[in-house]
């Protein structure tokens, strides 16, 4: 998929720059917008290891092995865990929690356990992200509109907060009839909650003295959003190792997972590259004009424009297009409108439409993933998850137009 993708960009990308007369020896000039993303990936490993290396994966997924005794309940404590686990180690907390909830619903049909886990986990994941200063989508939206990271924080929160409520309450209702009986027996376990919450309150004071760097570093230097993070995560990863006093694990652990995921890094380097290419190159042609044209005829009614974005990152997702190379294509094209309608509407919409698809996108990561982890049909994991993806564009949607 990024293969092809990169492919179009760069066969495209070649032929706006030959239009445009630019010299050939400054192609590689054309490439390096999209530098600070891959630096942001590089370093992200670090701070998904000094989580693990403190075992709060570990101790916060004790939540869902205690007094269970209807999948109604399981879900909200699946849900919860995975949305605490995935603010900070992303797509790890995903496959780990898939994992846990694998093991326990072993007993189950597995019709309802792969329906279990595939709206429990794929929900609680595109909410968890969508106020994370550790999700790229977040990040490139920053620095796109020129909205300070602090301005979305409170609206991408509260929309996180009444979406989760609402998704666990009515699917409490949905599974509460379906008797819960451990793999594992894990209504005999005995977890106590005062350790649990007291992980918790740590990462949770953890992430906040994380933001609080991020800003003041960004503010201090002028430096933008993604760079900030950039340059906060290491040494505040080490940091706080070493106030665990959890250095060695932390090395260990660190180490390992960074040459992995740093040499697993090459669809990203693909996609960024090529994606830098061909929107560098856009710019220099006049056809970014007659691709900003359906959103400026629309500048007059914000709300269609809000729409127009959501369903583009869900057409886009839908043929396997990653939200990525789709909010690279926007936001050189949404500008202009920044005049006319509130950056902040659109940076929401920007943000929600990119993190719907990752209960639906068939092709994407998120879905594949978790696939694999519970010998699924894809195509009947994006079925399922679906309605939630509208109705959470929808909110996305309707938020950015009550703040127009």
């Amino acid at each position: 998929m990024f293969r092809v993708m990169g492919t179009i960009f760069v066969v495209i990308g070649f032929g706006l720059y030959v239009y445009s007369g630019l010299p050939i020896y400054q192609i590689p000039l054309y490439t390096t917008s999209t530098m600070p993303l891959l630096a942001f990936l590089t370093v992200l490993p670090w701070m998904n290891s000094v989580v693990r290396s403190g075992r709060f994966d570990r101790r916060i997924n004790e939540i869902m092995k205690v007094n269970v005794d209807d999948l109604g309940k399981l879900y909200m404590r699946s849900s919860f865990t995975t949305y605490i686990l995935c603010t900070f180690i992303n797509l790890s907390a995903l496959s780990f929690t898939q994992e846990v909830l694998k093991d326990n619903l072993a007993k189950m049909k597995k019709q309802i356990s792969d329906s279990f886990i595939s709206k429990s986990t794929l929900r609680a994941f595109a909410l968890a992200l969508a106020w994370s200063p550790m999700e790229i989508i977040v990040a490139i939206t920053v620095d796109a509109t020129g909205v300070s990271y602090l301005t979305y924080l409170p609206w991408m929160f509260l929309f996180s907060f009444i979406i989760f409520t609402l998704d666990s309450l009515w699917s409490k209702k949905k599974f509460q009839p379906i008797p819960y009986h451990s793999a594992g027996g894990g209504i005999t376990r005995k977890v106590n909650p005062r350790n649990i919450m007291i992980q918790i309150f740590k990462l949770l004071l953890a992430l906040t003295a994380f933001l609080v760097t991020v800003v003041t570093v960004g503010n201090y230097f002028n430096l933008n959003f993604i760079l900030s993070v950039t340059l906060v995560i290491l040494p505040f990863s080490f940091g706080w190792a070493i106030l665990m006093k959890r250095w060695y694990s932390f090395c260990a652990i660190g180490w390992k997972t960074w040459k992995i995921r740093t040499n697993n890094l090459q669809n990203f380097v693909v996609l960024f590259l090529s994606l830098a290419f061909f929107s560098s190159s856009l710019n220099e042609t006049p056809f970014l004009q007659f691709i900003q044209q359906p959103f400026l005829g629309a500048s007059d009614q914000p709300l269609i424009i809000l729409i127009l974005i959501q369903m583009t990152y869900l057409f886009m997702s839908m043929i396997g297009v990653h939200p990525i190379a789709t909010i690279g294509v926007l936001i050189e094209v949404l500008p202009p409108l920044y005049e006319l309608i509130n950056p902040v509407s659109i940076g929401i919409v920007l943000i929600t439409g990119a993190l719907a698809t990752a209960t639906v996108g068939t092709y994407g990561v998120t879905v594949t993933m978790t696939s694999m982890n519970t010998d699924q049909n894809p195509y009947r994991i994006t079925l399922r998850n679906m309605p939630f993806a509208l109705f959470y564009g929808a909110v996305g949607v309707l938020m950015g137009f009550l703040l127009l």
